[in-house]
């Protein structure tokens, strides 16, 4: 367990803001950015990542799009075609859920 760095996980200010307002409980990100039990605080508030799973993108399903702040899947699908320059949706790619629950 450590404290780390919200930008190690959490890329861009605007996934931390939805992570701080509850709108995101988890990011799936093509390599594994932090272990379960690490910490990271925003705005004083402290983030514990508390699950760490290597699956494929054909995987994740509506559930999943809905927790990272996407209506559904293929919202979900479109916003990673529109923030990654070359992205193509492969079903057999690697992806790691970082799932986090605010600290009390």
């Amino acid at each position: 367990m450590a404290e780390i760095d919200a930008d190690t996980v959490l890329p861009a200010e605007h996934i931390q803001q939805a992570v701080a307002s509850g709108r995101v409980s988890q990011l799936h990100r093509g390599d594994q950015y932090a272990d379960e039990g690490d910490t990271f605080d925003i705005s004083g508030e402290t983030f514990e990542v508390v699950e760490v799973t290597e699956r494929k993108l054909g995987d994740l399903t509506d559930e999943d799009a809905q927790a990272e702040g996407s209506e559904d899947l293929d919202a979900y699908r479109e916003r990673l075609n529109h923030a990654h320059d070359h992205f193509e949706w492969d079903d057999d790619a690697t992806v790691y859920r970082h799932r986090f629950e605010r600290q009390e």
